[in-house]
């Protein structure tokens, strides 16, 4: 019996419905697999088609389209010789499947439909999805005409089936049946299986790079064996970055990865193992559970072999996976999702309201990211990149040559003055754009702004007036919100024409810079400079941006950002103080951007309530502040973010970076018409209030 394999997964940038470049890119991987010398290739989940074609898997061209990118697999002179396993959506008996099909020479193996749905924040998979729920059952799957003329099979098996080679046995574990608590792995392992594959559409989360590899350590550590884990990368045309991460673990050990970040669009990892080192291993530490009393797997029996001939035997070498920091998380993740969707897009480059504060900041410095990724890609010799930036920029001789320069050619910054602009904001916004290196405008707003209260005044016969000048806080909120959305719309004005003014073909997209936090209270204005094409920051905390500028200062040696991180967040719609500004965001919301952290993990996370929430801060928060201190910020929270929850409905796609996001549309499903005055829940708190000083008392 042959010991020695080699085997190879991937990583894919692969996009919703771009079928031919699907195609392209899993031939691309499987001919990098042969030329490494692997007899296995795994793909990641639904590849063919797409991981996010969201209801575009209920239309039968999305299942005709797969079985048309199929058929060409296998008539590929690429996939000869190779055990091949990709991803797409099948219907069996009119149920829709996820699933993978195992194909060799021409002839379909066996294919495997997914067990176990993920259906919680981001994932809806139930939406278009059944699990397979007949354990160790096996059906016949009637196959497509066209596949029929290929392969010369009628049927194929169809369910809960693993590959038995001449050598060595095959399971197939999908993405989120690895984090189930019953997760297929281990009872494929006690029934003998020794390569154990994942294909995953698994996306970035600050903080979360860990899980993963921790769960496959594991999985291999207590049950042995080999397993292959590869993973979507990139934009698939929604608010989530696949992040990668391919790799290759036995026995408890990481032997081969890819990059988490990386803008190649194939990323092939391929590992040689000695399958005599899983038995041994097993026979040691599984040996005492052999003989539980399970049904064993159907093996689907295949006259092929994965091991090669030759002396030599390899050992396996763990690497030490060196995870990024959260700053370099933040540079490299969102900055990767923004080129996919630049170069998707058909536009010519960003657009951003620079306001010299820390979120605007930060969105300037993830497109600078952005623009030092792909001038190392270019360096690299990555081909495509090259291609992509010289279709962006209407150049086919362009060639970037650093990344001030390439971000001139691509990010347009403006800072939009009014009268209550302060020279400091405008210096700061000034100084970055020089660093960084975009075309930068000043944009005075004051004439659009005296122009729309003009209209109002001509209509009504009365003209609004700050607080500050003795003004209602309606008049003085209305002042305020009528410039943020006069910024919105010179923003698309100048999207739209600014390189039209230059004599440069193309558009811009607008880029947001609303962080998390503000989101959670609805701290912007609706239809203001805040709502943009995508948002790469809208998935962050006001704390984390400020530790990733920091990052930014000595990384990139953008020293203007000190400037920027010491002065005081504020949103410069109210009259200045004797030349300063008077108005700061914290003021504003009435708790600090750690408060709001806390209390939108506790809101989202630990999914609490009003009381719920003010329980858990009394005990988190009991050194610094006293049960009624809790209480009014608690109920002072829970009404702005109720008042303002209809903000959510129109909010700007943002990069989901943080599982405590407020983003309505996919990841936090609340209603947005609330009753604001949360009676019965308020008077739960008063009540703990009351018996605790009485207490005290």
């Amino acid at each position: 019996m042959g010991r020695k394999v080699t085997l190879a997964t991937c990583s894919l940038n692969q996009w919703a419905l771009d079928f031919d470049g699907n195609f392209e890119r899993i031939l691309k991987s499987i001919d990098v697999s042969k030329s490494r010398g692997a007899k296995y290739r795994l793909g990641p989940e639904l590849e063919i088609c797409g991981y996010g074609c969201g209801d575009h898997f209920y239309e039968s061209d999305t299942l005709l389209h797969s079985f048309q990118v199929l058929k060409k697999l296998l008539e590929s002179p690429s996939t000869q010789d190779i055990i091949c396993d990709v991803g797409m959506p099948i219907m069996h008996h009119n149920v829709r499947y996820n699933c993978r099909v195992l194909f060799l020479n021409r002839k379909i193996l066996l294919i495997r439909p997914k067990m176990m749905m993920a259906n919680y924040g981001n994932y809806r998979e139930l939406r278009w999805f059944s699990p397979w729920k007949k354990s160790r059952q096996v059906e016949e799957y009637f196959l497509p005409r066209m596949l029929q003329e290929v392969t010369g099979q009628d049927t194929v098996p169809f369910g809960d089936c693993v590959l038995s080679t001449q050598d060595t046995c095959i399971g197939s574990e999908i993405c989120a049946e690895l984090w189930s608590p019953r997760s297929p792995h281990v009872d494929m392992s006690l029934d003998g299986v020794e390569i154990i594959t994942n294909s995953s559409a698994s996306h970035h989360e600050l903080r979360k790079a860990d899980a993963r590899v921790n769960l496959i350590e594991s999985a291999t550590r207590k049950c042995g064996g080999i397993y292959l884990y590869a993973n979507q990368k990139g934009c698939d045309g929604d608010r989530l970055y696949y992040d990668g991460c391919a790799m290759l673990a036995v026995n408890g050990d990481i032997v081969a990865r890819g990059a988490q970040f990386s803008l190649d669009d194939v990323e092939v990892v391929t590992a040689t193992f000695d399958l005599e080192d899983v038995r041994s291993y097993r026979g040691e530490t599984c040996q005492p559970h052999l003989d539980l009393d399970f049904k064993p797997c159907h093996r689907v029996k295949v006259d092929f072999s994965l091991s090669g001939d030759g002396v030599g035997l390899p050992t396996h070498q763990p690497i030490t996976w060196q995870f990024h920091t959260l700053e370099e998380e933040i540079s490299l993740g969102p900055a990767c999702w923004l080129w996919d969707y630049l170069r998707r897009s058909g536009q010519a480059g960003f657009l951003v309201p620079l306001s010299g504060g820390v979120d605007s900041s930060s969105t300037a410095c993830i497109v600078y990211s952005m623009c030092v990724l792909v001038c190392r890609a270019v360096q690299d010799g990555n081909n495509q990149v090259l291609e992509d930036v010289r279709r962006v920029v209407c150049d086919p001789s362009y060639r970037p040559q650093e990344p001030r320069e390439l971000c001139g050619r691509v990010f347009t910054t403006c800072y939009m003055d009014s009268e209550n602009s302060s020279e400091d904001t405008h210096n700061r916004a000034k100084e970055l754009a020089n660093q960084i290196g975009s075309t930068h405008m000043t944009i005075n707003i004051e004439l659009a702004v005296k122009g729309m209260l003009g209209i109002f005044s001509l209509v009504t016969g009365k003209l609004p007036s700050f607080r500050a000048n003795g003004g209602s806080d309606r008049e003085n909120l209305a002042l305020q919100n009528i410039q943020a959305r006069i910024r919105m719309v010179l923003a698309y004005l100048f999207a739209q024409l600014s390189l039209w003014a230059q004599g440069r073909p193309g558009g811009l997209l607008v880029l947001g810079s609303a962080n998390v936090d503000e989101s959670l209270t609805g701290y912007f204005t609706k239809y203001d400079c805040s709502s943009a094409d995508i948002n790469p920051i809208g998935g962050i905390s006001k704390t984390d941006l400020k530790s990733f500028l920091h990052y930014c200062v000595d990384h990139f040696q953008l020293h203007s950002l000190r400037g920027i991180l010491a002065a005081p967040p504020t949103a410069e719609l109210e009259p200045l103080m004797e030349g300063q500004v008077s108005q700061t965001d914290e003021t504003d919301m009435g708790m600090t951007y750690a408060e709001l952290s806390v209390m939108g993990r506790l809101r989202k996370i630990s999914k609490c309530g009003p009381y719920s929430m003010f329980c858990k801060l009394i005990h988190t928060w009991r050194e610094t502040l006293s049960p009624t201190q809790v209480a009014v910020t608690v109920k002072h929270f829970f009404r702005r973010y109720s008042v303002n929850r209809h903000k959510m409905t129109t909010i700007t796609p943002s990069y989901h970076a943080e599982s405590y996001s407020p983003d309505d549309n996919r990841f936090d499903l609340r209603p947005f018409l609330y009753n604001t005055r949360w009676s019965l829940q308020f008077r739960c708190i008063d009540d703990e209030v009351s018996k605790m000083e009485e207490g005290d008392a």
